[in-house]
């Protein structure tokens, strides 16, 4: 049972980091993308949409050439640690964050943001306020991050390599246990998964449809 819990922690905790660094990340350039009109900018929001269904394990491989003892990052000691997962669900889940976040705000009616400028509000506030008008479909970006991330498996056992202890998480626990033959731990665990993005996703949606009925 402890393993157990210990599986589950680590399994939030690199989906949760992963989820918040690619928010951070995508939240901003896809304001940028969504709201600017410029040279290039459809280059950009193709490569973002392509690298929203980019697969998992080629993710898993370039960060495992990257974090390799001979890689350019291997001085670090990267490899099969939970900071490579984290790595590897970052750049899964940041194309979702930044091309829904554009798709999101880039859906606005374009008058809203010079209304608001011409009411004397700045930059930086105007896009706050962009933020709240797309707030519901900025949290189903948020969800459909955590989503791509906490279901995830081919690149967390590449780069993580299904350590005990150390990088097992409750994807990489599933394959082990069902190569094993150990269908009913697998099935157990599959359970605990499901209902943990579950609530995750119920608290979510509980937010969203809140400020729904605002």
């Amino acid at each position: 049972m402890s393993e157990i819990f210990q599986i589950t922690a680590l399994s939030l905790q690199i989906s949760v980091c992963a989820t918040l660094l690619s928010l951070l990340a995508g939240l901003p350039l896809g304001t940028w993308l969504g709201l600017g009109r410029f040279r290039g900018r459809s280059f950009l929001l193709s490569l973002i949409n392509t690298g929203m269904a980019l697969p998992p394990v080629v993710v898993g491989l370039l960060i495992a050439v990257l974090l390799w003892r001979n890689g350019p990052l291997g001085k670090f000691q990267l490899i099969y640690t939970p900071v490579a997962i984290i790595l590897a669900q970052f750049l899964i889940a940041f194309p979702v964050v930044t091309g829904l976040t554009a798709a999101a705000l880039g859906a606005l009616d374009s008058r809203l943001q010079w209304q608001i400028l011409g009411l004397g509000a700045s930059r930086w506030q105007m896009i706050w306020l962009l933020w709240r008008e797309a707030r519901l479909p900025l949290l189903a970006a948020l969800m459909a991050g955590f989503g791509s991330v906490i279901s995830e498996v081919g690149a967390s056992m590449m780069v993580g390599g299904n350590i005990r202890g150390q990088t097992r998480v409750l994807t990489t626990a599933i394959v082990l246990e069902t190569s094993k033959g150990e269908f009913g731990k697998a099935f157990a665990l599959s359970a605990l998964l499901l209902m943990i993005t579950y609530l995750i996703n119920l608290a979510l949606t509980m937010i969203q449809q809140r400020n729904t009925r605002r």
